[in-house]
């Protein structure tokens, strides 16, 4: 039988037991001190919350922030080639001969103008001998041929001979001086290839290759030496064709090859091809450099950067200092020890320096932060890096 929550007294009245009641009681008051209580917990949460965000302090360390400064920046263009001497030669032999004399070798500096080669001339010393006689020869029939004429002038006006015998000895001297002429050709051609069994540098330079040895018989066109001028070299080097609109003749290259440690080497662009190399889509790009101490040689390989563009002297921020707003370029500057958002107009970027121009909304030496904190934005108060941490950092 159910045990009941009441009980009847001597009247026959029910009546509730006392215990009951008064859990039931503590039972309600306990639900509702506890919705009270989550309540103002909350509400004092919110308050604290509301508070730390608006009194709270960011520190800043030195690699956090950078200042706006004056510099020069340039947009560079990789490239790399190899160095060609702008002034080469391969001297050729003229005439069919013997080499006498070719004892200078590979690495020898010349001049212009000196000796490098020699021929036996027995030959042509006896041909030019022949041709000068026969220019005697030919000077003597002249000689005679003018007098015969003087005479058959004089004989023809006073009717002594016909005018058919005076033309036929004007035809003569005519014969004659011609004759003269051939002579005189045939002598200089001996003269030329007798001057031609000395072989001068053409021009200022190291030998690069000799290619005879004495005793050998050349004929006109063998190779002799080969010479290169390495006063002035050419870096030739492969652009691609998307950047040739940005190169331009006169635009600055810097470059290094290696074996030169640290050494810097300069050179400008001086011509570009017009047409793409076979089998790729570049343009050779042709450099000028100067070398009058001869440190680089012919053939060596060059790595660098051409300087598209320049800026002057201007304000500039490192790269991860702009942040983009709502479509605007924009830098957190410090102000007060608070961040201030201020927008700025971009210039040059230089990724190779990593830093960008500004050409309007900041000033040189304002300071702005250049690392990404994503929980500092505009408006945050923050603390400056003490001056003993930016000395260490």
């Amino acid at each position: 039988m159910q045990n009941k929550l009441y009980f009847r007294n001597a009247q026959g009245k029910i009546l509730w037991r006392t215990p009951v009641i008064a859990a039931a009681v503590l039972a309600i008051s306990g639900a509702l001190w506890f919705a009270y209580s989550s309540k103002t917990t909350a509400q004092a949460s919110t308050n604290e919350k509301k508070l730390t965000e608006k009194d709270v302090v960011y520190e800043l360390a030195t690699a956090d922030i950078a200042s706006a400064e004056i510099k020069e920046l340039s947009a560079q263009l990789p490239i790399s080639g190899s160095l060609v001497p702008e002034s080469q030669v391969t001297v050729r032999a003229k005439v069919s001969a013997e080499v006498a004399e070719a004892a200078l070798q590979e690495g020898v500096a010349v001049l212009k103008g000196q000796l490098i080669a020699r021929f036996t001339a027995n030959d042509l010393h006896a041909r030019l001998t022949t041709q000068e006689a026969a220019v005697d020869e030919a000077q003597a029939k002249l000689g005679l041929a003018q007098k015969n004429r003087l005479s058959n002038e004089a004989l023809l006006k006073q009717n002594y001979i016909s005018q058919n015998a005076y033309d036929t000895t004007h035809n003569g001297l005519e014969l004659a001086q011609a004759s003269l002429k051939s002579a005189l050709s045939q002598k200089q051609v001996a003269q030329l290839a007798l001057a031609d069994t000395q072989v001068r540098s053409p021009l200022d330079g190291v030998i690069s290759k000799r290619y005879v040895q004495p005793g050998e018989k050349v004929s006109p066109d063998t190779a002799l030496y080969s010479i290169v001028n390495l006063s002035r070299l050419t870096l030739e080097a492969q652009v691609p064709a998307s950047e040739i609109p940005r190169v331009k003749t006169g635009q600055k290259v810097l470059f290094h090859v290696d074996g030169y440690g640290g050494r810097e080497f300069e050179g400008k662009v001086a011509r570009i091809n017009p047409a793409t190399e076979v089998g790729s889509r570049s343009l050779m790009v042709y450099i000028a450099v100067d070398n009058a101490d001869a440190a680089l040689k012919g053939g060596m390989f060059a790595k660098g950067k051409l300087v598209l563009e320049k800026t002057a002297a201007s304000t500039t921020v490192p790269l991860t200092a702009i942040r983009r707003v709502n479509g605007a370029d924009v830098v957190y500057q410090i102000v007060n020890d608070l961040v201030k958002m201020q927008t700025v107009k971009l210039g040059l970027l230089s990724e190779d320096e990593g830093r960008v121009q500004i050409v309007q909304g900041l000033e040189a030496g304002a300071v702005v932060i250049s690392a990404r904190l994503d929980s500092v934005k505009a408006g945050s108060k923050v603390k400056m890096p003490s001056a003993n941490a930016a000395t260490k950092g």
